[in-house]
C-alpha cells in the first residue's frame, strides 16, 4: 500500500506555518499515558550538515509540530509520539523542531518530555514571535516580538523543554512594530545568560537578514521551501549563501502533496488548513498533478518513494540547507530519515531540474491573511 494512501490518517507537520491550532489539547493530551524513557544510543548517520558557522546536525531534522493536532483535527496518541522522537533519535536524528504556538506550549512539552534522557546529544529549535498569552496559551491578536516579551517566552520554553538552553531559537515571523536590532538585543541577552546558543529568522524580508546578521550571526533561516514552493531560490538562498547562514526548510513535502498522498479527486475534510490553500483548488490541483507524476517516474529510477525522491532534491541544492519534514506516523519518519541515502549524480540533478522547470504550479501557498506575515521588513530603529 502506498505510504500515505488513506489521507485521513496522515500526520504531517506545517513546520513553521503562520496558520495554527490554538485549539485548547492540553486537556486531551493530559490524560494520556507518559511513555517510560529509554537509555538509547544512536544509529549513527554519516550525513551531518552545518546551519551557520558552529552548529552541527544531522542531515535530516524531525518537525513535531502536528504531534498534538493533525490537519484533520485528530489527536495522535502521545505515547506514540514519543516513541518516534526517541526512534528518530536511535536512528541519528539529532534536529527536532517545535514553537512556542504549536498547541500552544503542548509541542514543546511532548518534544521536552522525548528527548530527556538524551539531551545533550540533539538540537532544539524552537520559536517565538506570536502574540500568545504566557499564563493561559490564549492567542491575541499578531505579533509579539518586545524584547521583555522575548525574555518571558525563553523561560516558558525551558520550562517545557526540560533544558537550561535553546540550542536554536527563531523568531517566528518579524514583527512589524519592533525594530529587528532589539530583537537581536534581547537575543543577545539570552545568549550571554547561556540560555540561548544561536538565533534565527522565519520568513524574514531579505533587508532584515541582513541588519540583523550585521549585529550578530545569524545560524538559520527557516522558511517554507519544497519542491511545490521554490519561491526562496529567488532571493534568500542566494542571501543565506551570501552570509554563510544555514537553511531549514519547512513543509518540505509540501504539507503531504509530495508524497504522492494527493491526488486530483482529493477534497480536504472540514478543518483542514490544505483546503484553504488556493493550489489545492480542484481546478489547480489536476493540473499540478504533474510534479506528482514526475515524482513516482523518478522513484521507479531510483528505486525510492516520492517522499524520498523530494527530500533528496532538496539535499542536493546545497549542502547548508536540512528539511525538517514532520509526521505522526513512525513508517513515514523512518522513510524520510532514509533520503539522505538517496544521491543524484550530476546528469540526473540535471535532467530533473530541466523536468521540472517545465511544470508550472498553479495556485499560491498560502492564502493572503497567512501570507501577510512572511517576507516582513521590520521597521527601521529611530
Amino acid at each position: 500500500m502506498n505510504r500515505r494512501s488513506v489521507l485521513k490518517t496522515a500526520g504531517l507537520a506545517l513546520a513553521g506555518s503562520a496558520l495554527l491550532p490554538f485549539d485548547s489539547l492540553a486537556k486531551a493530551t493530559a490524560s494520556m499515558s507518559i511513555f517510560g524513557e529509554k537509555d538509547t544510543t544512536p544509529t549513527p548517520r554519516s550525513n551531518k550538515r552545518k546551519l551557520g558557522a558552529t552548529l552541527e546536525v544531522s542531515s535530516i531534522g524531525l518537525g513535531v509540530q502536528n504531534m498534538t493536532r493533525t490537519y484533520q483535527t485528530t489527536i495522535p496518541s502521545r505515547p506514540e509520539m514519543l516513541n518516534i522522537i526517541r526512534t528518530a533519535f536511535d536512528k541519528g536524528v539529532t534536529l527536532f523542531d517545535a514553537a512556542e504556538a504549536y498547541g500552544p506550549f503542548e509541542v514543546e512539552k511532548i518534544l521536552g518530555e522525548g528527548i530527556a534522557s538524551f539531551r545533550n546529544k540533539i538540537v532544539i529549535e524552537t520559536k517565538f514571535g506570536w502574540n500568545i498569552d504566557q499564563e493561559t496559551g490564549a492567542r491575541l491578536p499578531g505579533l509579539n516580538s518586545r524584547p521583555e516579551h522575548i525574555k518571558i517566552v525563553v523561560e516558558g520554553m525551558l520550562k517545557r523543554l526540560r533544558t537550561d538552553r535553546i540550542d536554536l531559537l527563531y523568531q517566528h515571523r518579524v514583527d512589524p512594530q519592533v525594530p529587528i536590532e532589539d530583537v537581536v538585543g534581547a537575543i543577545q541577552d539570552l545568549i550571554k545568560e547561556g540560555k540561548v546558543l544561536h538565533y534565527g529568522l522565519s520568513e524574514p524580508g531579505p533587508q532584515t537578514v541582513r541588519r540583523a546578521h550585521k549585529i550578530h550571526p545569524i545560524a538559520a533561516i527557516q522558511n517554507e521551501y519544497s519542491l511545490l514552493w521554490r519561491g526562496p531560490e529567488k532571493e534568500i538562498i542566494p542571501l543565506c549563501e551570501e552570509l554563510g547562514i544555514g537553511f531549514v526548510p519547512w513543509s518540505p513535502l509540501g504539507v503531504g502533496f509530495l508524497t504522492g498522498s494527493i491526488d486530483a479527486n482529493t477534497r480536504f475534510a472540514q478543518g483542514d488548513f490544505r483546503g484553504m490553500e488556493t493550489r489545492f483548488l480542484p481546478e489547480n490541483l489536476a493540473s499540478n498533478m504533474a510534479l506528482v507524476d514526475l515524482l513516482k517516474n523518478w522513484s521507479v529510477q531510483k528505486q525510492a518513494t516520492p517522499a524520498q525522491i523530494s527530500l533528496a532534491w532538496l539535499l542536493s541544492q546545497k549542502p547548508w540547507i536540512v528539511p525538517i519534514p514532520g509526521t505522526t506516523q513512525m513508517a513515514h519518519m523512518l522513510e524520510n530519515i532514509k533520503a539522505d541515502e538517496i544521491k543524484f549524480t550530476p546528469d540526473e540533478l540535471n535532467k530533473f531540474n530541466n523536468q521540472l522547470d517545465a511544470i508550472q504550479i498553479k495556485g499560491e501557498r498560502l492564502p493572503p491573511f497567512v501570507q501577510a506575515f512572511s517576507d516582513v521588513e521590520a521597521p527601521q530603529k529611530k
